[in-house]
């Protein structure tokens, strides 16, 4: 069927939202992107979009007519432009070409729908409209400077051609897939690298959320009222930003930054020094925007934002769960979470779990995930306190800690650990036997040979911090790198490697009472480790060797962990 609705820029973050919520309300839509447009199908397809009334057309906004085809395209009532270049560092070509001269071009190209209802253009919250200061290439950067030039200029076109146009101004906007600008920040923040703010106390840089501001869009053509309407789209609830980076830093269990630098001060100092692109802070101020017409409208259509400081915790936990745009985010719950006295990244089940995952060294909870996606009930697992994405200062052992982590669990899982972990499982599983079905030790550091380049090397630290994915994959004898892009983001944390180091050290000390303490528990325990990597004497449980695997069975073969596990649960229901 014949496209009722335009978007042009549709594979960029908001334009595939804005994509997805046309084709959710039942619009004939067709999608304008620069390439083949699979990088949209696809997102669309992992959101459960359907796209059966979606065409897909390749465009060029730097060409007048954008390149298009006419076929299909002639019903098309309402266009939207969200193409824009967004990058600190072009040159004013660069950023004219699409921010300035693509956006007159879908004006024009709009101007030529004989059913046309509405040109939606986006624009930005710093452009403060017709009456902005005229934009200064060598002051505000490329950048914003033609996003200011292109407000004014598409403005300026639309009343020649008798174009009902509607500006929208979103501030930054927050959800998933937002990988840049405040992003930036709160990576910085995670990383334990951010010593001080720029800006002040009144610092003001407002976030909206991308399902809210997609909402708005689809939804602005249907009043006639909106048309010739200029709307600031943000939260004016947003904490300054001082309040802002203390309120992330708290959920993901970081300090805050405790002083802030004049943003005058940071523009003067050199940029390796304090990192900071000159562009970016040009949108650090005190200003307030007028979301008065804009909140008059939503409320008119039965719009309401989320509360804010509950999306900035949710966006916190997309970013570090995609490691900033690096992995793909787990397919089950996850986010940061209080666990006794730690916050904690926490991913699955948290109250009815049929397995409990615990990782070892150096690595995190998603090193389970191959297994997890292949057992017969949902699983939980979670970073331990000082690695991974968890609080790198945690407050209790890990003792404590897995206490707390198991609280809330209701039946009795099966409990599996990993080398390091295997040390807290077993006590754990000593002091409470009637809270899980069965414990099962993977590579059970405290019963093999130990690992002398991590526990006495002193190369080991440095040599960890600068671990790429490939050389930890080869150092842990794994042949596909790829997942390890996230443990190596983890180990990049202030500190990080040096806690691992630390760790394994601490638990070389504690091999004998270990051995001694496993031959007492009286719950079902059970081994699991590689033909590669055997244990250091013979054990008087239960063992499962697996052909040809090393320390990271779960890892290298997790079709046959999984089948063990599954195995080792059933037996467990049956006592």
């Amino acid at each position: 069927m014949p496209a009722n609705s335009l978007v042009v820029g549709a594979g960029g973050f908001i334009g595939r939202a804005l994509t997805g919520e046309l084709l959710r309300r039942g619009q004939e839509v067709a999608a304008a992107v620069h390439g083949s447009g699979e990088g949209l199908l696809r997102w669309l397809g992992e959101q459960g979009v359907d796209t059966g009334r979606l065409t897909v057309v390749r465009s060029d906004v730097t060409r007048p007519g954008l390149g298009l085809s006419e076929e299909g395209l002639d019903g098309v009532r309402d266009v939207y432009n969200t193409a824009a270049r967004f990058a600190f560092g072009m040159t004013p070509a660069e950023a004219r070409a699409v921010n300035v001269d693509g956006a007159v071009h879908v004006a024009e190209w709009a101007a030529t729908r004989p059913r046309l209802r509405r040109l939606v253009h986006l624009s930005g919250y710093r452009m403060a409209a017709a009456e902005a200061a005229s934009p200064d290439y060598r002051r505000d950067g490329a950048y914003e400077a033609s996003k200011r030039e292109g407000d004014a200029a598409v403005r300026a076109r639309a009343r020649a051609l008798g174009v009902p146009l509607t500006v929208a101004n979103p501030s930054t906007v927050i959800g998933p897939g937002q990988w840049v600008g405040l992003a930036d920040l709160v990576r910085e923040l995670w990383r334990g690298r951010l010593p001080a703010l720029p800006g002040g106390p009144d610092t003001f840089l407002p976030v909206v959320g991308l399902d809210y501001l997609v909402q708005f869009l689809a939804s602005v053509p249907e009043r006639d009222e909106s048309a010739g309407g200029t709307y600031w789209l943000l939260d004016d609830a947003t904490p300054e930003l001082p309040l802002l980076a203390a309120l992330l830093a708290e959920h993901m269990g970081v300090p805050a930054p405790r002083r802030s630098v004049p943003v005058g001060v940071v523009k003067r100092l050199p940029r390796a020094l304090t990192g900071a692109d000159p562009e970016t802070l040009s949108f650090l101020s005190s200003d307030r925007y007028d979301t008065a017409s804009a909140r008059e409208l939503a409320q008119s259509l039965g719009l309401e934002k989320p509360p804010v400081r509950e999306a900035l915790r949710d966006w916190a936990d997309d970013l570090v769960a995609t490691r900033f745009g690096r992995v793909p985010a787990p397919g089950v719950p996850y986010g940061f979470q209080q666990v006794g006295t730690d916050r904690t990244w926490v991913v699955g089940e948290r109250e009815r779990p049929g397995y409990v995952f615990l990782h070892g060294m150096p690595v995190d909870a998603d090193s389970w995930a191959p297994v997890a996606g292949r057992v017969d009930a949902p699983a939980l697992a979670a970073d331990l306190p000082g690695f991974g994405r968890s609080t790198p200062e945690p407050r209790q052992t890990h003792d404590d800690w897995l206490t707390a982590l198991l609280a809330p669990v209701r039946g009795r899982p099966v409990l599996v650990a990993h080398s390091y972990s295997c040390g807290p499982a077993l006590r754990y599983a000593l002091r409470h036997p009637g809270r899980i079905g069965a414990l099962v030790l993977v590579s059970p550091a405290f019963l093999q040979p130990a690992s002398s380049w991590l526990t006495r090397s002193p190369l080991a630290v440095p040599a960890l911090s600068r671990m790429t994915a490939e050389r930890l994959a080869g150092s842990l004898g794994l042949p596909d790198p790829t997942w390890l892009l996230g443990p190596v983001a983890d180990l990049r944390r202030s500190g990080a490697a040096l806690r691992v180091v630390s760790a394994l050290r601490s638990a070389y000390g504690q091999r004998a009472a270990l051995r001694g303490a496993v031959r007492g528990a009286t719950l079902p325990v059970e081994l699991v480790v590689g033909s590669d990597d055997p244990l250091e004497e013979p054990a008087e449980l239960p063992v499962t060797e697996i052909g040809s695997a090393g320390h990271y069975p779960q890892l290298t073969h997790p079709d046959e962990v999984a089948r063990h596990l599954v195995a080792v649960r059933k037996r467990a229901a049956a006592r």
